[in-house]
């Protein structure tokens, strides 16, 4: 309980830190344009990279597959956690009639069961965590393939991301609107 409320406040950080820098990268770039703006007209191009992530074919067939393999995890924690609580009641049962050795045997067996439970969940959440990165890694490379060739093509300077509200105003006579592009490359 204590760890997901450490990872809960460790992502709602990572997720401020990622908004921050997305913040001051649009800073940097508006500030660039601004200077270049002066000398000659640079063209950009912004999408959601969020919503064109999700519209690819193959996103759902890789949501499914961390589905199952989250859903494989779930079920052997939860089979773990039965087999400790039966050997615990069945413990709590006994226990007032144990020897005092035999009593202290068996309260280790139970917490070394228990500390084995909390590896296999810290273990379970990075393996997961791992093939989240490994199965997103071919779709984030298609992306920035289709990205590199829309750039190219039309000529922009760079394409922004406009996910997290890094960039809440953006002038459509100097930037391009190109999520419908990027949908349509990526759906091909």
């Amino acid at each position: 309980m204590k760890n997901d409320k450490l990872m809960i406040t460790y992502r709602m950080l990572m997720n401020n830190k990622m908004r921050l820098a997305m913040r001051m990268v649009a800073i940097l770039v508006i500030y660039h344009l601004s200077l270049f703006n002066a000398s000659a007209q640079v063209k950009f191009g912004y999408f959601s990279y969020d919503r064109a992530f999700k519209s690819m074919p193959e996103y759902s067939v890789v949501q499914k597959q961390l589905s199952d393999l989250k859903a494989q995890y779930e079920a052997e924690a939860k089979r773990v956690e039965e087999e400790f609580n039966r050997k615990y009641e069945a413990f709590l049962e006994v226990q007032r009639e144990l020897a005092p050795t035999i009593l202290n045997k068996r309260q280790t067996e139970l917490q070394e069961l228990m500390a084995r439970n909390i590896q296999f969940k810290e273990e379970a959440r990075k393996q997961f965590a791992d093939a989240e990165k490994e199965n997103y890694a071919p779709l984030r490379q298609k992306i920035s393939d289709v990205l590199r060739q829309i750039g190219g093509e039309r000529g922009y300077a760079f394409i922004l991301n406009t996910d997290a509200e890094a960039c809440p105003y953006i002038d459509p006579v100097m930037g391009e609107d190109i999520s419908e592009v990027v949908e349509e490359a990526l759906s091909k």
